[in-house]
């Protein structure tokens, strides 16, 4: 057990919410902090009754807000809260820049002034998606192609200015992309999570351009444990660390996983085609060596642990 006190942005979120919950596991204090935009008060109900949760709705663009949970008394931070969407970020490119460069300013100074040790998970989409059967590294080149990407590009180089310049410690994370439950079952949400959502609903499943465009899904409770060990690891301040299984599936054969017997699947024009990449497989050894992390759950698995879920919870929508 520890008695550190972790302060989590971003803490209502889908991800954000399964890295709280590790942590109370692990006995460590937890402060979360939300403006409740993308995240919601229902994901963290859970933790209502610890005493080790503490709960502030506010805002990373908001100064004040950022000021009140980043104190002296907090050991780590993991800075999750973000604007998440590609297409929202080509047609409002401001909301992006706010919330995902001026925020973690706002959370650098706070962590610097309280020499507090950062955590920050950035996205493997700020690479250079080129076409290559090899999975992406952290040696990667980078290639940022919507606000979304360009903003978290650069709120990960404002992060390493404050490790170089000033000696705080950070560590920058990239997840690939990850599914489970909480996650948002509509357009916001993840193809795992609208696949398997609309396949309890009895609806078809709906696949954008021809299906072979691929993706590494990264089951979520993998992924908290993966920025927990991540951020609180010596070894790893002032590194770049991928997160993913190493493997990646077509669309087409995930939604042959999914359906059900009688779920129909069908093929639709691409209506954002710029915002598609073809292929994302991750390639996770330096986080295998550096933390001795490895997935655990398959992709299988996960989404028998989602269906139950959405089952469990009503989430199929009518």
């Amino acid at each position: 057990m520890t008695s550190d006190t972790v302060v989590v942005t971003g803490a209502a979120g889908f991800i954000g919410r399964w890295v709280v919950h590790e942590l109370l596991e692990r006995g460590f204090t937890v402060h979360g902090i939300d403006d409740l935009r993308n995240g919601s008060q229902r994901n963290i109900a859970a933790f209502d009754t610890e005493d080790a949760f503490e709960f502030t709705t506010g805002s990373v663009t908001t100064r004040d807000d950022v000021e009140a949970v980043l104190t002296e008394e907090v050991d780590f931070c993991i800075h999750l809260a973000a604007e998440i969407d590609v297409q929202e970020s080509l047609d409002d490119p401001d909301s992006h820049f706010e919330a995902n460069i001026v925020g973690t300013k706002h959370v650098l100074e706070f962590c610097r002034e309280n020499e507090i040790a950062l955590g920050l998970v950035g996205t493997c989409m700020v690479y250079d998606m080129v076409e290559s059967e090899a999975g992406i590294d952290e040696s990667h080149p980078v290639k940022p192609a919507s606000p979304y990407a360009g903003s978290k590009l650069a709120a990960e180089n404002l992060a390493e200015s404050y490790y170089h310049g000033y000696g705080l410690p950070v560590t920058i994370m990239r997840p690939f992309n990850t599914y489970g439950p909480f996650q948002k079952t509509g357009m916001a949400g993840g193809v795992v999570s609208i696949f398997t959502n609309r396949d309890i609903a009895g609806k078809s499943l709906t696949i954008y351009g021809d299906g072979t465009q691929t993706r590494d899904l990264l089951y979520v409770t993998d992924c908290a444990e993966f920025i927990i060990e991540a951020t609180l690891s010596d070894e790893t301040t002032g590194e770049i660390l991928n997160a993913g299984t190493g493997t990646d599936i077509s669309i087409n054969e995930l939604a042959e996983l999914i359906a059900s017997e009688d779920t129909e699947i069908e093929h639709v024009e691409h209506h954002h085609p710029q915002s598609e990449v073809e292929k994302l497989l991750c390639d996770p050894a330096k986080a295998r060596s550096m933390i001795d992390w490895e997935p655990t759950v398959s992709l299988a698995e996960g989404v028998s642990r989602l269906r139950e879920w959405l089952k469990s919870h009503e989430e199929v929508s009518a």
